[in-house]
């Protein structure tokens, strides 16, 4: 039996790398990006992730529209985006290759599957020639990896299809890659054990396939450098790696717990908000009742009927399926119960780009309904954030027994970073108090409100609360269904009077950086890593920038109004065409410059860095990002030419 010897190579320590996996959608380039993740977390990085997945459930294998990809940053530093550029790409085919390569820097890492790499993939991709071998591919450092006839030799005479066998590809490209950033093998080989444990032969193909991986990369001769990023200084703690769904719905059941509550949630599934309801359903054991309902019609009012019940009701969807929910969210704060209303946002309008991200709901949450139908609206800033929002926003609807919307989107749904785990008794307790059997023989009084206008939160059963609830407008104090001109008047007036004053229980703003100055970036939602870390980076450069990010969009901060006086222009980075711009302009009659962009993509930090020097120069000539045409590899700018010419 031969032995191949392990090379000496150098080893290059860096601060931080971004590495991203790409292939067909059956190729498994999620699963190789969540464990890359997993370990990388281990090893105590930093991370951040951007997972991509194509529009179409089943795209025609081999196609541009059907790749899969799942970016990795990790650091030895604080990082807030998954980075804006690829230093190492994975492309398992042509296509992979054709829509990822515009992301990889000169002189990044590229290793490909060269036996993808035939007239049919190339055709499909839209490549004339081969790419591999028309020297088109000379500002990387390629890497041609046979990466089919390398798995196939190292499962072979495993009891399996030739299907099957291939389909452990994705393990050889990860065992490449750990070994090229320094990752060791170990909670990966733990994973296939837990995995594919009691199906042997996918569990032994799979370890001999991440193992071949890892040992081609010790001893190819064309591979002759290794890099390793050090650990983050985090601060001290138990952590885990969480992906933002996760974190929500952990922030649920945490937030349930903390007011005594059961959790019900009513949902009808719906990218990318799916896995909200998926992974509650696990977790029957902490007093859980998942309802996935026929429709999001259905699920909205089973919501409702969970709120007047008593329990900690929420419901979760995407913008599609919140415009559905739009009458059913009337009814919720026309009977002022408390409630949350999740929407993950997407791309739109209608089915849009039901895979990709986009902050373009907001105008849809604040005044997305009929008649004078005002709701507090929070957004989180990341994947980890979303556990405490939850929280947060179950806080406020008890408070003022209102119905709250969480905004989320794509990207933060579905990246991840490290959460530091916290304790229990660190938690704040989340008081509720129901009214008792009147005495005397009293008469209970439904909307009898307290300082915050707050109705009482009676359970039906109750001897002595009988009281009328449903659309029809109430009187004030009685509950009554009234049809006064002025009764309806006051209801109104008192209804967003209730939601102004949640202002009250929103901190002061924190400002990163000086409290005046030259340039004021306000962000909201999922912006905020980009927002952050381009700011910090002209910071560096001694510009009188700071940063101010909102978690409350309605209502907004008091002290917000004052903020933005003290800098001389202020900068609002969407990810649509201006809805908080128009907001803010509209109430503090601030002249607010957007950079705008609806891609399905995140911002990077160059675009608002960019942006950010162009408006200290005065160059306010463009409020939007620049179309990113660089990113696309020369077959997808002719496909697109073509079809622009008519052809």
């Amino acid at each position: 039996m031969s032995t191949t010897a392990v090379l000496e190579k150098e080893i290059h320590t860096l601060d931080e790398a971004t590495v991203r996996f790409c292939g067909d959608s059956g190729d498994g380039m999620q699963l190789a990006g969540t464990q890359f993740t997993n370990t990388s977390a281990l090893m105590g990085n930093d991370i951040a992730t951007f997972p991509d997945f194509p529009a179409e459930i089943r795209a025609p294998q081999g196609t541009l529209a059907g790749v899969s990809g799942f970016q990795v940053h990790f650091s030895s530093t604080d990082i807030y985006t998954p980075g804006d550029t690829v230093d190492a790409l994975v492309a398992m085919n042509p296509a992979a290759l054709a829509t990822n390569l515009g992301d990889l820097r000169t002189g990044g890492i590229l290793i490909v599957n060269s036996d993808a790499f035939e007239a049919k993939g190339l055709d499909q991709a839209g490549y004339e020639t081969n790419p591999l071998e028309d020297g088109t591919l000379k500002s990387y450092r390629l890497h041609k990896v046979a990466m089919t006839k390398l798995t196939r030799a190292a499962v072979e005479g495993l009891d399996m299809s030739q299907k099957e066998k291939d389909r452990c590809r994705n393990f050889f490209a990860m065992g490449l890659v750990f070994w090229l950033y320094d990752r060791p093998l170990e909670p990966t080989l733990r994973y296939i054990e837990d995995k594919f444990g009691k199906k042997p032969e996918i569990a032994q193909a799979n370890t001999a396939a991440l193992k071949a991986g890892y040992h081609y990369g010790e001893t190819v001769e064309a591979i002759n450098t290794q890099f390793h990023v050090p650990k983050a200084k985090l601060t001290p703690g138990k952590y885990t790696s969480i992906v933002g769904n996760t974190a929500l719905a952990y922030g649920l059941m945490t937030a349930a717990r903390l007011s005594n509550k059961r959790l019900f949630l009513g949902a009808y599934p719906i990218t990318p908000a799916s896995s909200i309801l998926e992974e509650l359903a696990r977790h029957k054991n902490f007093d859980v009742l998942t309802f996935q309902a026929e429709d999001e019609i259905a699920a909205m009012t089973a919501t409702i009927g969970a709120a007047f019940a008593g329990a900690m009701a929420v419901t979760a969807s995407s913008g599609p399926g919140i415009a559905l929910k739009g009458e059913g969210i009337g009814l919720a704060i026309m009977t002022e119960l408390p409630m949350i209303v999740i929407n993950v946002q997407r791309g739109g309008p209608s089915t849009g780009l039901p895979t990709k991200t986009e902050q373009a709901d907001l105008f849809q949450a604040i005044f997305g309904r009929n008649g004078e139908c005002p709701m507090p609206v929070i957004a989180a800033c990341s994947p980890a954030d979303c556990f405490d929002v939850a929280q947060e926003a179950w806080r406020i609807a008890v408070r003022y027994m209102v119905p709250v919307m969480l905004l989320t989107d794509g990207y933060i749904a579905n990246g991840s970073e490290p959460w530091r785990i916290p304790k229990y008794a660190d938690l704040k307790k989340i008081e509720i108090t129901h009214p008792g059997r009147p005495s005397n023989g009293d008469t209970f009084l439904a909307y009898r409100r307290d300082e915050r206008l707050a109705r009482p939160w009676a359970i039906p059963g109750t001897p002595g609360l009988e009281h009328r609830i449903g659309g029809l407008e109430k009187q004030d104090i009685t509950g009554n269904v009234s049809y006064d001109p002025a009764n309806h008047q006051h209801m109104v007036n008192l209804r967003a009077e209730k939601v102004a004053r949640v202002a009250n229980d929103i901190p002061p703003q924190k400002i990163d950086g000086p409290a005046s100055g030259d340039l004021l970036v306000l962000s909201w939602g999922g912006t905020y890593g980009a927002c952050a870390t381009a700011v910090h980076n002209l910071q560096a450069k001694g510009k009188a920038v700071s940063h101010c990010h909102l978690r409350w969009v309605n209502p907004l901060p008091k002290d917000l109004g004052d903020i933005m006086k003290r800098f001389k222009k202020v900068l609002i980075p969407e990810l649509n065409l201006g809805q908080l711009r128009t907001i803010i302009r509209a109430i503090y009659l601030i002249d607010a410059i957007g950079l705008n962009k609806v891609q399905g993509k995140p911002f990077s930090v160059a675009e608002v860095a960019n942006k950010m020097e162009a408006v200290l120069r005065g160059d306010l000539s463009s409020t939007e990002a620049p179309p990113e045409m660089s990113d696309l590899e020369a077959p997808v700018k002719a496909i697109l030419e073509k079809v622009s010419h008519g052809g």
